[in-house]
């Protein structure tokens, strides 16, 4: 039954996906309206227990769509462009109505290690003035390894490597409501680790930035401008 769940949720987001993305038109804060109206909820649950994707499945499973859903993805493209242009070397994605960064782990750690070395702190340094600006979101932390070393170790090093991030957002007076972290190990490759390459992306840190409560009250209402920025 789950199963056939999951598939039924998976066949409804390709087939939105599809027309989505042919809207060659349309822009992201539209798709991410579109997104958050046709998936919800439910299926973005769905994708997020059940495939390797549980950051998407977070960002998706937070969309409301309409126009409460393009207000929010208006609030989030702003957000978005001010991450692209200050964290160098990270992956900002606008998706439907919230954002995803990837940070390779060598960006922030040495090899085997969860100590954030003095280079990261520019860019967590960034970030948090970002989310500090941008205050009515949730944040979710992911810490992922290769397959190198033992199931075990792997485990354990990537939520000690989450739990850096989130200690040090905390530290640059990012609320601890707004953040929750989780650690897969080498559970959720991104690439193949029969190379050297590929290894190298599956060693990272994902960051989802999504819409609190009261952000979405305040589109529901229609009174996001009314929303401070700091």
């Amino acid at each position: 039954m789950k199963q056939s769940k999951l598939k039924i949720a998976i066949v409804l987001i390709v087939a939105q996906s599809v027309f989505i993305f042919s809207a060659c038109n349309w822009n992201k804060t539209q798709r991410g309206a579109a997104v958050g109206t046709g998936v919800g909820a439910a299926a973005g649950a769905a994708i997020g227990s059940k495939s390797n994707h549980t950051i998407m499945g977070a960002i998706i499973g937070a969309a409301v769509g309409g126009t409460t859903g393009a207000l929010i993805g208006n609030y989030m493209d702003k957000q978005a462009e001010e991450l692209q242009r200050d964290l160098q070397g990270a992956k900002v994605e606008r998706v439907g109505e919230g954002i995803k960064i990837t940070f390779d782990s060598g960006l922030l750690f040495g090899v085997d290690s969860y100590t954030l070395s003095e280079a990261s702190k520019t860019n967590l340094n960034d970030l948090a003035k970002t989310l500090n600006k941008y205050d009515d979101t949730n944040i979710l932390i992911e810490g992922h390894t290769d397959d190198t070393g033992t199931d075990e170790h792997n485990q354990t090093l990537s939520e000690k490597r989450a739990d850096a991030v989130s200690n040090y957002l905390k530290a640059n007076a990012i609320s601890g409501g707004r953040i929750s972290t989780n650690g897969y190990g080498e559970k959720q490759p991104m690439a193949e680790n029969t190379s050297d390459a590929g290894r190298t992306q599956n060693r990272r840190v994902d960051v989802a930035i999504f819409a609190n409560k009261k952000l979405k009250k305040a589109a529901e209402k229609g009174e996001i401008g009314a929303l401070n920025t700091k």
